[in-house]
């Protein structure tokens, strides 16, 4: 357990460049990359977003 590394929370905001909808997401990295589970749009978009993230305190 003490090799564990805690790699923090972040806070995700993504915006659908389609229909415009909004998420707030929190997520962890992996791998390099925040990841948060999101997949797609309420419209079926997979991958036109606008995507930002900050690590959370």
């Amino acid at each position: 357990m003490g090799d564990m590394v805690d790699k923090g929370s972040y806070l995700v905001r993504i915006r659908c460049n389609q229909c415009g909808e909004r998420y707030i997401l929190k997520g962890r990295m992996k791998k390099g990359k925040v990841e948060t589970g999101f997949k797609q749009c309420v419209c079926d978009n997979t991958m036109d977003f606008d995507i930002s993230s900050e690590k959370l305190p």
